[in-house]
Order: structure tokens, then sequence, then C-alpha cells
């Protein structure tokens, strides 16, 4: 659909067994698809954040809000997209680099501020922090040297300073 826009989502959710499994098949049971899914410890052990990244017009958007917000172990559900937010997403991408194309890898991964985190005879294992551009930016150049494994975390994401009870 043309009018499918990115929606970064933020859920605080009961640190609880089974609230993944809960949180996951509502959006299976309704057709949502999500391009991306991160969920970890907050500052409370008792509460965990979803970052959850789907696409859809304004009225999926309202759909799925409503329906997370159904959920009886969701404490609060925010469409980070409606505000100012910092999203970040790391990678970690296995190349192809013998002795001689090292510098090469190394030259791109400072100007991207990524960082060599191991290194073989014929391969370099680089980690990149940054937002989608910047990633997918960085991907493409390393596809020219021939890419044999990456890993992604998926997209991060809280609200801007000063948004929603921030200092």
């Amino acid at each position: 659909m043309k009018d499918d826009k990115k929606h970064t989502i933020s859920v605080l959710v009961e640190n609880h067994f089974g609230v993944l499994a809960r949180v996951s098949a509502m959006f299976s049971s309704r057709g949502y698809n999500i391009d991306s899914l991160c969920v970890g410890e907050t500052n409370s052990p008792e509460i965990s954040r979803m970052t959850v990244v789907v696409r859809g017009d304004d009225k999926v958007l309202a759909q799925i809000i409503q329906q997370l917000n159904k959920l009886v172990d969701v404490i609060e559900v925010q469409d980070l997209t409606q505000g100012d937010f910092v999203e970040r997403e790391l990678v970690m991408v296995k190349v192809k680099a013998d002795r001689k194309q090292r510098a090469e890898v190394v030259e791109i991964a400072n100007i991207f501020r990524a960082k060599v985190v191991d290194i073989g005879p014929a391969s370099m294992i680089v980690e990149i922090t940054g937002a989608e551009g910047k990633v997918t930016a960085f991907v493409n150049m390393m596809n020219g040297f021939g890419i044999e494994e990456l890993v992604r975390t998926g997209e991060i994401a809280i609200s801007r300073c000063g948004e929603h009870g921030g200092a």
C-alpha cells in the first residue's frame, strides 16, 4: 500500500513469562506484520520495553494500539513517531577481507564510526550502530567485499528529552 508508513511503537509490559508470546500472537492473529521487535528489561526488573516497528496507515496503527492496550500485561503503549525520538540499531557484519582488503574495510568502517570487533585470515567482523539509513548505507558498502554473515538487532528507540517526562 502506498499509504503505509513506518511506525515505531514503544510498549511497556510487565516482565512475566509469556508476555512476548501474547503480544506477537496479537499481531499474527490480526494479520499485522512486524518489521522488527526488540525486547529488554527497563531500569526496573519488573518491567520490559518492547520496541515494535510496523508499517501501515493511521487506521492500522490505531487498531494496533487499541489491541495492545487490551492485553493484560501491557502497561503503556506509545507511538514514538508522533514526536521526536532517537532510534538505533546494532548490526554485525562478517565481511570477506584478506590482508590486502583489510585497510579499505577499516577505512570505510572509520568513516561510518563502525568498529572492527574480530579478524581472521580471510574475513573481519565489523559492528555498526546507528539509524536505519546509516546502517543500510554501511551494509551496501560492505556488499562490495562480500558479506558472509549479517546479524541485526532491530530498532530500539526512545523519545527525546523533554518529551513524555524526559529530562
